[in-house]
């Protein structure tokens, strides 16, 4: 276990990721009298304008039409760095009812395929991490499937992927449910068990905020179990109110479990990108403006995850499990003492 106070030797907060379609939003303010979506171009020069942001994802096939080594170099002289890829199974409408998990052989060939060719892309991009969300993977009847074959169809579907580039870090992404009723990936538990049958060494985990919350986890206890018996390769920040994956902005809800989670994940020795899983594009609010603000949101809460980190009242209160001081001083370190 490692243990950081100085926020300097992991979870290094100058990486910062978001979605690409996040910069989507309001496309008929910022593209006036264009027919068409905007390109991935369009979408990357105005995430460019964004201060402090550092990186971002691509998905994949959806966002990859040309070379990636060529996309990478023109996302390179905007100044932004590729952090990973996320693969999207929406290309054969077959999918719909499973990627790895589909009844056909041939189909679910297709998708093993298919997350091969995004890894290769990645690479070539020059990124080594492939983050795959199973969303297509599981069931909405009783009686619909046969769940272990499901499961070992599952298995060995990620056990491929995995095995075609040990280079390359593979991370599920799990979800409780949507577009499925319900997920084969639902939870940290299910995931971990997942990865310990599959038994690859590039093998981990993204947490995305709020499929955790309406997963009815605790975010922090979530990361400390993916860091005893996996790892915690991606970490999407977003809000919600636990019913749903709202895509608010960060800490605009739950802002005492964030902090928790990013002073875990310190504390476990995380240093990837933190990502912006967040939908400004739902409603159409200013995205450039949307991730400043989570960003500047993060910065602060790593501030007071430095303050708790070195407050040793913290640490005594948490050994005796003395709930009313943890809370009292958290507050007093969020806000200020009383004078």
């Amino acid at each position: 276990m490692h243990h950081f106070t100085d926020g300097t030797d992991a979870l290094n907060p100058t990486r910062f990721a978001t979605r690409l379609n996040s910069f989507a939003s309001a496309a008929h303010r910022e593209w006036p009298g264009q027919p068409t979506k905007p390109s991935v171009v369009q979408m990357a020069n105005r995430a460019a304008r964004v201060k402090g942001l550092t990186d971002l994802d691509l998905n994949y096939p959806d966002h990859v039409t040309e070379n990636p080594k060529e996309l990478s170099q023109r996302l390179s002289n905007l100044g932004l760095s590729i952090n990973g890829f996320a693969m999207r199974y929406y290309t054969n409408p077959a999918f719909k009812l499973g990627a790895f998990t589909h009844p056909d052989e041939v189909v679910r060939r297709e998708a093993i395929d298919l997350t091969k060719k995004g890894i290769d892309a990645a690479r070539e991009a020059g990124s080594s991490l492939m983050t795959i969300w199973l969303g297509q993977d599981g069931f909405d009847y009783a009686f619909q499937v046969d769940y272990e074959k499901m499961w070992q169809h599952e298995i060995d579907g990620i056990r491929e992927v995995c095995e075609h580039d040990p280079d390359c870090l593979i991370s599920i992404e799990y979800k409780p449910n949507e577009p499925r009723s319900y997920s084969l990936m639902p939870d940290a538990a299910t995931t971990l068990l997942a990865i310990k049958d599959v038994g690859a060494k590039n093998l981990g985990v993204t947490l995305d905020f709020a499929h955790v919350l309406y997963a009815d986890e605790q975010p922090a206890f979530a990361a400390a179990m993916i860091a005893r018996h996996s790892r915690v390769l991606g970490v999407h920040l977003n809000d919600g109110y636990a019913k749903r994956d709202d895509g608010l902005m960060v800490g605009a809800v739950h802002t005492l479990q964030t902090i928790e989670l990013l002073r875990q994940i310190r504390r476990d020795g995380y240093d990837g990108a933190i990502y912006f899983d967040t939908f400004p594009d739902m409603t159409g609010l200013d995205p450039v403006h949307e991730c400043e603000v989570n960003i500047k949101t993060v910065q602060r809460m790593l501030k007071v995850v430095d303050r708790l980190e070195q407050d040793n009242r913290l640490a005594s209160a948490i050994v005796r499990q003395d709930a009313v001081s943890t809370q009292a001083i958290v507050q007093e370190l969020m806000f200020g003492a009383e004078h």
